[in-house]
């Protein structure tokens, strides 16, 4: 019979652990150490990148410090340069001998070669001036168009067409300035200035027939109100529009005869013809103004120039 002693139930405290869970234990340590080897090299990285980034700063620092500084000699260096030439232009001007050149006023064109029709001719003092022949070529257009101007205006005619028409005192004042005077001369005001703004878009018209697109008009009224009665005149005669006036249309109102001087010369070197349109309210006309080759002066009867705005 078994010994009673083997068969008393053994107490669990004194019994062996289950050797099961313990067969993890190997793989938790590896992940462990697999996390330990991965966090010394993050650490490493860190270290290597901080030490990389201080590196950076200081070649930024001293490359920036040694452009600028540079930059700086080159600033000093062209002050210095540009003082001396200065200062050493300043004494050369200081030895020049400064002359003023005089003025040379260039004959027209149309004068010249009407003198050297004249020699050609050998016309004596009696005969017509050559200057009048200047538009002898083209009488029989300019004398059509004035016979036209004196029939039924013609409201609704093309733009610089004469929309008005005109009387036979009117158109003999022209043919004296086309046939006699050869297109430059002084000519009785007609009374009043819309009449003398008629007669002169009348000859803006026949101009236009003759050299078309090559000419500009330059008016010339000292103050303006004056100016703004030839632009509403010519406006309403010849069918315009407020483009058509400025520098660069084909009607140019001017103030100053100096400013007017230098609008004809640049149009003489550009081959284009400057016709030149005078109130009857200027006295005094600068002597260049009349070099050119087409200008027409309106003068003032007696006593008009007091009352020729108050007739407006």
């Amino acid at each position: 019979m078994p010994d009673d002693t083997d068969l008393t139930p053994q107490d669990p405290a004194t019994q062996e652990l289950d050797p099961q869970p313990q067969g993890h234990d190997p793989l938790i340590q590896l992940a462990l150490t697999e996390l330990q080897e991965r966090r010394d090299a993050l650490q490493q990285e860190i270290e290597a990148l901080t030490q990389r980034k201080q590196q950076l700063e200081t070649e930024m620092a001293a490359s920036f410090a040694g452009q600028s500084d540079a930059i700086a000699r080159r600033v000093k260096g062209f002050q210095d340069y540009l003082g001396g030439a200065l200062q050493g232009l300043a004494q050369s001007v200081e030895t020049l001998d400064l002359v003023v050149q005089p003025v040379v006023v260039q004959p027209s064109p149309l004068d010249a070669q009407a003198a050297a029709d004249a020699a050609d001719q050998g016309a004596n003092a009696g005969a017509a001036p050559a200057l009048a022949d200047t538009f002898r070529p083209d009488e029989e257009l300019i004398r059509a168009n004035l016979k036209g101007f004196l029939e039924q205006p013609d409201f609704y005619a093309d733009p610089w067409k004469l929309r008005r028409s005109l009387d036979a005192a009117d158109t003999a004042v022209l043919e004296d300035w086309f046939f006699n005077q050869g297109g430059r001369g002084a000519q009785p005001s007609r009374g009043s200035r819309p009449r003398n703004v008629l007669l002169a878009a009348a000859l803006i018209a026949v101009i236009g027939e003759l050299y078309g697109d090559q000419f500009q008009t330059l008016v010339l009224a000292g103050q303006p109100e004056r100016l703004g009665d030839w632009r509403r005149g010519l406006q309403d005669a010849l069918g315009l529009s407020r483009e058509d006036f400025g520098p660069n249309s084909g009607i140019v109102l001017f103030e100053r005869g100096d400013a007017l001087v230098e609008r004809a010369d640049r149009l003489e070197e550009r081959g284009e013809v400057p016709l030149i349109l005078i109130d009857a309210s200027e006295q005094v006309v600068d002597i260049p103004v009349l070099q050119f080759p087409l200008w027409l002066a309106f003068a003032a009867g007696p006593g008009e120039t007091d009352t020729i705005d108050d007739l407006l």
